[in-house]
């Protein structure tokens, strides 16, 4: 268990234990603490997520005759398996692929709860290579979230362990878009098959920094089941709920209806294609 399972516990009203030391000062003298706190007990809890809601990302592989343990989940040795991880046609960011109506101040369903769009996120990368209806090929956007963690919902945060890796939060996030125009609306009309996303060897590529495909698959294939790679039948799995997706859809929906949810003008948009931003690895300069 790790940070993603205390959020959960914090959020479904359970206790948890608090340690904590310091080496004290004149006007806060005490050294250490250990109690049992709650969520309903603390003034503020906010949770802020720098990275959320990647548009689109790699099919994960694993080329080499070992068991490789990733942030994708297990990857089997020889193309066992292939493993994605974006609910698609009904990923938020797919479906505005420029930013038009997503930026700061956007409000969003996050958690449960309702939530905000505070800036784009890490890793943000709009200029990745696009189709020419403007869905990216690749990983490219990114949005950082905040909301209030009392107002959350056990459902939509879940802790999540990856064996072999680390530990994650799983997020409910959905975002809504207002369809101010017929562009607006052919963009939040994209289907599966319109959406592509890179097959990458998570064996040697990914870790060595390797750029390179072993080939560019539809969501439409990928949702199936099964997918061809150099020849060989490979079965999919997803780490995004499609069916948590529906359901997100469906409660914004309501809340909008109902008039409990009203939708926001960004102060600011994200950062689109024309901004230049791109993904950049980290320069390492040696220390003499």
């Amino acid at each position: 268990t790790g940070g993603g399972h205390v959020i959960e516990d914090l959020v479904a009203g359970k206790d948890v234990k608090l340690v904590a030391t310091a080496h004290g000062t004149d006007c806060y003298p005490r050294r250490s603490l250990e109690t049992w706190i709650n969520l309903k007990d603390v003034n503020e809890a906010v949770l802020f997520n720098p990275r959320n809601a990647y548009q689109n990302y790699n099919v994960a592989v694993n080329l080499s005759h070992k068991v490789i343990y990733t942030y994708m989940g297990i990857l089997q040795p020889n193309l066992g398996n292939a493993n994605y991880c974006s609910a698609g046609q009904l990923s938020p960011l797919l479906n505005d692929p420029y930013y038009k109506t997503i930026g700061v101040g956007t409000r969003i369903f996050l958690g449960g709860g309702v939530g905000y769009v505070v800036w784009q996120g890490t890793q943000h990368n709009p200029t990745a290579p696009r189709t020419e209806k403007g869905v990216p090929r690749s990983s490219a956007g990114t949005i950082a979230v905040l909301g209030d963690l009392k107002k959350m919902s056990p459902e939509w945060l879940k802790g999540t362990t990856m064996i072999g890796y680390g530990v994650t939060l799983s997020v409910g996030i959905g975002v809504p878009i207002p369809i101010l125009n017929e562009e607006i609306l052919s963009y939040a009309a994209v289907k599966d098959e319109e959406i592509l996303a890179q097959i990458v060897d998570y064996s040697d590529a990914y870790p060595k920094g390797k750029s390179g495909s072993l080939g560019e698959i539809s969501y439409t294939q990928l949702k199936s089941g099964k997918i061809a790679v150099q020849g060989k039948e490979v079965p999919t799995g997803s780490l995004s709920s499609y069916a948590k997706a529906r359901k997100i859809a469906s409660l914004l929906k309501d809340w909008i209806k109902k008039g409990e949810f009203l939708l926001t003008e960004p102060v600011e948009l994200l950062p689109s294609v024309e901004s230049g931003m791109t993904f950049k690895p980290l320069k390492e300069r040696p220390i003499k």
